[in-house]
């Protein structure tokens, strides 16, 4: 059985990903598991309009920060791909656009897809408080959100953000 890759292990493999022309045109969200083999998942078009409408508020929101699409961000379950991220002045002036992400930015947002089990959502929520996170946000299908944080769920946001997307 194989063991756990290390951090620096998975970053340098998420750079051999990123240069991979046989993966440059796969229309699917590609993540590296604990053991730094890939996974991958593919989104519909509603998932799409989701992760926009999400870093559009966001953005109208929150301007001083930085709201990314599919920021990768290295945890202790892998470099783990969510749909949309906000990063603070201050954690863009201590991070930039490393990639991977060796922590997690404030906000971590997770559009739900049918192939997503809470169990899944569970273990990356966890992951992405464990890397830093100070809410993990879950979109559902039709639009309804709720912010996790270490706290448990919650119906609104710290950030002062409207939740609720449709």
């Amino acid at each position: 059985m194989g063991s756990i890759s290390s951090p620096e292990a998975l970053a340098l493999r998420w750079h051999e990903l990123l240069a991979d022309p046989l993966l440059a045109d796969l229309p699917y969200k590609i993540e590296l598991n604990a053991w730094g083999k890939i996974e991958i998942s593919p989104a519909s078009n509603r998932h799409g309009y989701l992760q926009m409408a999400v870093g559009a508020a966001l953005m109208q929101a929150l301007p001083a920060g930085r709201t990314i699409a599919e920021a990768s961000i290295l945890t202790d379950i892998g470099v783990r791909v969510p749909d949309v991220v906000w990063a603070s002045p201050a954690f863009v002036a201590a991070h930039g656009f490393e990639t991977p992400f060796r922590s997690a930015p404030e906000i971590v947002v997770e559009v739900m897809s049918p192939s997503n089990t809470v169990d899944e959502l569970d273990e990356k929520t966890r992951a992405y408080l464990a890397a830093g996170a100070v809410e993990v946000w879950w979109v559902s299908d039709d639009g309804t959100t709720h912010a996790r944080t270490a706290d448990g769920v919650r119906a609104d946001t710290a950030y002062g953000v409207t939740l609720g997307f449709g």
